[in-house]
């Protein structure tokens, strides 16, 4: 029997026999690892441990630890949830199931059952019966003809619409128990590793996410290899309910939505306006120590500016629709995005390259549709600022520009305590080149630049093919919350195409006109966004320097009114924003609705206070600080602004 030679990550190699499985090489290392593993990848094809190897290669395995293990866990307890669900609900159809960060969904189209009466407890324990069978996933190759042919006598046809877009020979059905399911895989050997599951929720969702074709109902669930996990995930979960930046943001008075102004279109109450001007002073001052010069450009431009810039292609059917001027025959489109603005900007004038980097900074508002079943409290609007700005600069100060970024980036996470955070590094596809435009020459001077510059810190950062922007690659910055949740906060993408799109040009030593690169960056990305995360992040207890509240006076009598209103106004004169509270209320109460408003600190003024010339501190969540007199308060103030 003919050998094939297995590379280890450890770069040990290992022969073995052609058509050897990955479940039997784990075995082979260590039977307590076999016990654990639930997929591979070989050649960095991630694959099922049943596959069989019949060619030299390298291979890796991957437990619930690994982000491969966990997708594809999830991606299993998918096609166990449709198993579930078809089982007590004859007749449904099942649209796509994949997993997500958290957990995974499946789309179902339950047909005459009615939706509203569903049984989620029912389904949970339908599903956990079916993973104490121990059902194994079993997968098999079929031609087009077949898969049609399967589908359509079980009269499903969201799956045919799927089977049309696949060439055949490249088909594939996996089978667990009583249900097969198209899918190109892979999956965990068999359900015994699910111990647990939980339905999250259900919402609407459009097939193939067009709001012209049918509304299926999307499932949202959860699973885990142990019963305790779920436990600490629904106790996250019910944290998470109480930091969510809808509620919280009407409880602090920060924005709110209105159905007159429209969907999606989120309105700054002046709480959220205090937190959303500091947060634009706090960048717009640290931009401007790094040469960034700041413009302004309208919130419309003509169709022709995004035909150049490429945007209109390909995100044309998801921004709002040309508006037609009556005077002449242009179009004109709400701004999707600054950059092409910005070119323009560039292009006012000639350069040298003595000038070069030309920073340019902006928070420009744009506008994108967003479909109904897409938005989100203010993650996903319709309308929102972004802290955009473009560096025009030369091939050999790429490098340099990028690690200004990044130090900015950096700086900005630690100013607001997101001390967890990694890097990925965004490439294009490896198979697709069709979703990018541009010479793969500058491409690959483009993904060099950025991981040249990287290597160059200490930051870790993980390299991802697929996540590139259709016009190059780019850095992206993840951070994790309080919660442990990951959110995509940051981003860096060197650009060699849009420059040679609008025929930017400057002139070098050699008076040779050459094309600059453009860096596009957005350390916030949105405010809207970057605020919702922040919001949950602290559950509103804002830093000191962004709270739309400060501090507010609580006198415990009358009888120190004047004295509360003369610390008031010494602490106005400093550009604090401070309140006074001369409501007759026990001073109980008005610490209680102080803690409520979620004030940072609450002086307390009685008549002890009054004569000894001092206020009683109670800071946010700490309590009680002591009596100061009003010198060592202002310290304590200006050391908690700088912290």
């Amino acid at each position: 029997m003919s050998k094939i030679k297995v590379q280890f990550p450890d770069n040990s190699v290992k022969d073995f026999n052609s058509g050897v499985s990955c479940f039997e090489i784990v075995k082979s290392i260590s039977n307590s690892l076999a016990k654990k593993v639930l997929v591979a990848s070989y050649n960095d094809n991630i694959i099922d441990l049943s596959s069989q190897l019949t060619t030299d290669g390298k291979i890796k395995f991957y437990t619930w630890e690994d982000d491969e293990g966990k997708s594809t866990f999830w991606h299993s307890s998918a096609h166990v949830l449709a198993e579930s669900v078809e089982s007590l609900y004859p007749g449904v159809k099942f649209g796509i199931g994949p997993p997500i960060s958290n957990g995974f969904y499946y789309d179902i189209d339950f047909c005459d059952h009615d939706v509203s009466n569903i049984n989620t407890s029912k389904i949970e324990e339908k599903f956990l019966n079916l993973c104490k069978q121990n059902l194994e996933f079993i997968r098999s190759e079929v031609s087009k003809n077949d898969a049609k042919s399967y589908f359509k006598d079980k009269g499903d046809n969201l799956k045919l619409d799927l089977i049309d877009d696949l060439k055949d020979g490249e088909i594939s059905f996996y089978n667990q128990g009583n249900f097969t399911d198209l899918c190109k895989g892979p999956h965990i050997p068999s359900t015994k590793f699910i111990k647990s599951f939980k339905i999250l929720n259900t919402a609407g969702a459009y097939w193939r996410g067009d709001e012209n074709n049918q509304q299926l109902t999307r499932l949202y669930a959860i699973s885990f290899p142990k019963q305790n996990m779920l436990e600490d995930f629904i106790m996250k979960l019910e944290e998470a309910k109480k930091r969510d930046h809808r509620k919280l943001g009407k409880e602090l008075e920060l924005f709110f939505f209105s159905d007159k102004v429209g969907s999606g279109l989120p309105m700054w109450l002046p709480n959220g306006h205090i937190i959303r001007e500091n947060l634009m002073e706090f960048m717009k001052n640290e931009q401007i120590s790094q040469g960034y010069k700041h413009v302004t450009t309208p919130h419309i431009g003509s169709k022709k500016l995004y035909v150049t810039s490429g945007h209109y292609e390909k995100y044309g059917e998801s921004s709002f629709q040309p508006i037609e001027v009556p005077s002449d025959n242009d179009e004109y489109l709400l701004k999707p995005m600054n950059c092409p603005h910005h070119c323009e900007i560039f292009n006012f004038k000639p350069h040298s390259y003595k000038e070069l980097p030309i920073r340019i900074a902006e928070f420009g508002t744009v506008y994108r549709y967003e479909q109904s079943g897409e938005l989100h409290g203010m993650t996903r609007v319709r309308g929102f600022t972004q802290d955009d700005a473009h560096i025009f600069c030369t091939i050999d100060q790429v490098k340099d520009e990028v690690l200004g970024v990044m130090d900015l980036i950096l700086k900005v996470f630690k100013s607001l305590s997101f001390d967890d955070y990694k890097v990925q590094i965004s490439l294009r596809d490896k198979e697709d080149s069709s979703k990018y435009i541009g010479d793969s020459k500058l491409w690959d001077k483009a993904e060099n630049d950025l991981v040249d510059a990287v290597k160059d810190t200490d930051v870790k950062a993980e390299v991802v093919h697929g996540e590139a922007a259709f016009y190059g690659p780019k850095i992206d910055f993840m951070v994790s919350d309080s919660l442990d949740r990951e959110w995509q906060l940051g981003t860096i993408q060197v650009d060699y195409q849009l420059p040679k799109r609008f025929n930017l040009e400057y002139v070098d030593k050699n008076n040779s006109k050459k094309t600059p690169v453009l860096i596009h960056r957005a350390p916030f990305g949105s405010l809207e966004r970057f605020i919702a995360i922040l919001t949950e992040h602290c559950e509103g207890n804002f830093p000191l320097w962004i709270a739309p509240k400060q501090i507010i006076i609580l006198p415990i009598t009358e009888k120190v009114n004047e004295y509360a209103e003369s610390i008031k106004k010494k602490l106005d004169n400093l550009n604090y924003r401070t309140s006074l509270d001369l409501r007759i209320e026990k001073i109980s109460k008005k610490i209680r609705d102080a803690e409520v408003k979620k004030i940072p600190y609450m002086l307390i003024i009685g008549e002890d206070e009054m004569k000894s010339n001092t206020v009683s501190i109670r800071k946010k969540s700490i309590g009680d600080k002591g009596k100061v007199n009003l010198e060592k308060l202002i310290t304590m103030l200006e050391d908690d602004m700088k912290s």
